[in-house]
C-alpha cells in the first residue's frame, strides 16, 4: 500500500516541506500551497479542524455531478476534475483532483501520483513568481496538467501516424494485398491502447476546462482583471487540446474501421479460394462418380484405354474453370 504524503510549499524558503497534519491550526502565510496526498483518517479530521475546511471524501471527488464537483463554501472555492496518470502504461488511469482555493492558500487533495505535480513543484522551486499565491499555485498546476497533456496527445498522436502508415502503405513481395491478419491483429491492439488513452485525456480535459470556466464565472469583479484574463488563456488552451483529442480519437476509429476492412478482405480471399477449389473439383468428382456406378451394362468398362481417358478428363475438366477463373481475374 503507498503511503500518506503531505507536503507544502513555503514561498518563503521556495521549495517544498513536509507538513503535519497537526501543524495546521497554525500554518503560516507563506505556505501558499498544501499538497495532501492520501490522508488517513485521522489526517484528514486534523486538517479539517486547522485549516476550517470540509475536505471531500474519495467518494465524493468520484462524483460526477457538476453540483459536487465544482461548490463555494464560504470564501472557500472547491473544484474536482480528473487527471490521467500511468499514461506510459498499457493501463492508464483518470483519477479525481481536488482543489480546494482559499484566500490565504491552495489545498490539492488527491490519490494518485501524476507527474504534472511533480514537475510544478520542481519549476516552483527555480522560478520565484510562480507560487507566490494560492491563485498562482492553482494556475501553475493546471498549465504543468497541460504540458503533461500535451505530450500524451503528441505521442499517441505520432504512433497513431505510424500506424496509419503501417496499415496503409506495408506491402510486401509476397502479400502485395497488404499486411496479414496477424500484424493486424497486433495494430489492432494497439489502436485499442490509444483510443482508451486519448479517451481518458479526453474526459480529464473536459473536466478541466469545467472547472477553469468555473474560476472564471467566481472571478468576475474589476479587480481580478489579470487573473481572469489568465484563466481563459488557460481555458483556451483547454479547447485546444481537447479538439487535437477529438481529431485523435476519429483517426484512431477510421483506422480501426480499415483495419478492420483488411481482415475482412483477407477472410473473403481464403472463403473465394475455398470456392474456386470446390468448382475446380466438382466436375472430376462428377466424371468419378459416373465411372463409379455398379451397372453391367457400361461400354467404357471394356475399353483398354478408359481409365486413361477417364483421368485425363478429369484433369480437363478441372483445369478448364481454373484458367476461366485465372482468365477473369478471380485468382
Amino acid at each position: 500500500m503507498e503511503r500518506a504524503m503531505i507536503r507544502a510549499f513555503d514561498a518563503a524558503l521556495r521549495r517544498m516541506i513536509d507538513f503535519q497534519s497537526e501543524s495546521a491550526a497554525g500554518v503560516p502565510e507563506r505556505v501558499v500551497w498544501i499538497d495532501v496526498v492520501r490522508p488517513t483518517a485521522p489526517e484528514k479530521k486534523a486538517l479539517e479542524t486547522g485549516l476550517g475546511l470540509s475536505l471531500p471524501t474519495p467518494e465524493e471527488m468520484k462524483d460526477i455531478e457538476p453540483s459536487s464537483r465544482l461548490y463555494r463554501e464560504e470564501s472557500a472555492i472547491f473544484m474536482t476534475a480528473n487527471v490521467v496518470w500511468k499514461s506510459e502504461s498499457e493501463e492508464p488511469e483518470s483519477a479525481p483532483i481536488s482543489f480546494i482555493l482559499t484566500p490565504q492558500r491552495l489545498v490539492t487533495m488527491r490519490y494518485s501520483d501524476p507527474r504534472s505535480f511533480i514537475a510544478f513543484a520542481a519549476y516552483a522551486e527555480k522560478h520565484a513568481t510562480a507560487c507566490m499565491t494560492g491563485s498562482q499555485a492553482l494556475i501553475g498546476i493546471v498549465e504543468s496538467i497541460i504540458d503533461r497533456t500535451a505530450e500524451m496527445l503528441e505521442r499517441s498522436g505520432a504512433d497513431v501516424d505510424a500506424l496509419s502508415r503501417t496499415i496503409f502503405r506495408m506491402k510486401t513481395a509476397t502479400n502485395r494485398r497488404g499486411p496479414s491478419s496477424v500484424v493486424l491483429h497486433e495494430l489492432l491492439a494497439r489502436l485499442a491502447l490509444n483510443q482508451n488513452l486519448i479517451t481518458k485525456v479526453r474526459d480529464s480535459l473536459v473536466s478541466l476546462g469545467r472547472m477553469m470556466s468555473y474560476c472564471s464565472a467566481v472571478f468576475d469583479s474589476k479587480s481580478d482583471r489579470e487573473w481572469r484574463e489568465h484563466v481563459r488563456s488557460v481555458s483556451r488552451d483547454i479547447q485546444s487540446l481537447t479538439d487535437h483529442a477529438s481529431y485523435i480519437t476519429q483517426t484512431t476509429s477510421f483506422l480501426q474501421d480499415a483495419a478492420l476492412g483488411y481482415i475482412n478482405l483477407e477472410q473473403n480471399e481464403i472463403i473465394k479460394i475455398f470456392s474456386v477449389a470446390a468448382v475446380m473439383f466438382l466436375p472430376p468428382t462428377l466424371v468419378a462418380s459416373i465411372y463409379g456406378m455398379n451397372f453391367e451394362v457400361m461400354p467404357e468398362l471394356k475399353w483398354v484405354l478408359g481409365y486413361p481417358l477417364a483421368i485425363v478428363l478429369m484433369i480437363l475438366s478441372a483445369l478448364v474453370p481454373y484458367l476461366y477463373f485465372k482468365r477473369r481475374g478471380w485468382l
